[in-house]
């Protein structure tokens, strides 16, 4: 009863990916990696990482590399909107393409074996039943 004084300490959870914690995520191979993604990543890595997606994991390593410790990296614009998110992606921000401008999305673990598309939604949700354009029923004075 003499920690009430003493502020609790906060224990943050462990991101897991099926299984494996992050540190030995980001250790595996591209083939221990495929085995754990979705039959669909597991397709398209197998057919091969084209020359777009290279060049994007090229240029998200350079600007990761460039930053000091504890401050994000530049955003790297992209319009591949089907690139898989990697472990080795984890930290780097990324513009995606969204048909009109470029949306930054900040890559966290929980993302890995997504989309980039998924954090870039391309249409803009409509309100119903609001004010504005196309409303019919105008009071009168």
């Amino acid at each position: 009863m003499g920690d009430e004084g003493q502020p609790r300490k906060r224990t943050f959870r462990k991101f897991i990916f099926r299984g494996l914690e992050l540190d030995k995520l980001m250790d595996l191979g591209n083939e221990e990696l495929l085995e754990l993604f979705r039959s669909r990543c597991r397709r398209k890595f197998g057919r091969g990482l084209g020359r777009g997606a290279s060049t994007l994991l090229k240029k998200l390593r350079k600007s990761k590399k460039d930053v000091p410790f504890g401050e994000k990296p530049e955003p790297v614009r992209t319009h591949m909107r089907n690139m898989i998110i990697l472990p080795e992606m984890i930290g780097s921000v990324v513009a995606v393409f969204n048909g009109k401008d470029f949306i930054k999305v900040e890559i966290k673990p929980e993302m890995v074996g997504m989309y980039l598309a998924e954090f870039s939604i391309t249409y803009k949700p409509i309100r119903h039943g609001r004010q504005g354009m196309g409303n019919k029923f105008v009071p009168l004075r």
